[in-house]
């Protein structure tokens, strides 16, 4: 394939947040299965486990066993946050790049809740307080 080719090869792409987590999804149909997050395997990107079934739910739940969940090639540019925020912000992108390829996943993918952009984040500190909400010690005297 030339370059040619391949940059008007088409594809899908979505964003998807999580916390400070921010990542872009590109989905683009394959032969075989490819999914790399930031120029890594998935696999390798992702040490645990939860995290690798994160990013995988949308394709297992959401395809289930068809055989249009294996012909995907996936990938994922992410920034922000720990590994757990960015696997939901990567979960979230694939979800809505998969629903704007099949509109029929909508419903599925819906009742999972993966469509939400988790609202979630760290509460901001208030001045006169030590936390965002925990007040110095009072004393009476």
């Amino acid at each position: 394939m030339t370059a040619k080719e391949k940059s008007t090869e088409k594809y899908i792409e979505a964003v998807g947040r999580r916390k400070t987590s921010t990542a872009r999804v590109r989905v683009s149909p394959s032969a075989k299965m490819h999914f790399v997050v930031n120029g890594k395997d998935a696999k390798e990107y992702f040490t645990t486990e939860e995290c690798r079934r994160l990013i995988q739910d949308p394709i297992v739940k959401g395809l289930g066993a068809s055989p249009q969940s294996s012909k995907w090639n996936i990938e994922a540019k992410v920034s922000g946050g720990g590994f757990h925020s960015q696997a939901e912000a990567v979960r979230h992108g694939l979800s809505r790049a998969l629903v704007e390829g099949d509109a029929e996943l909508r419903s599925k993918l819906k009742t999972l809740g993966y469509l939400k952009r988790d609202p979630r984040a760290k509460e901001r500190r208030k001045f006169g307080l030590k936390k965002a909400r925990k007040a110095p010690q009072w004393s009476k005297r």
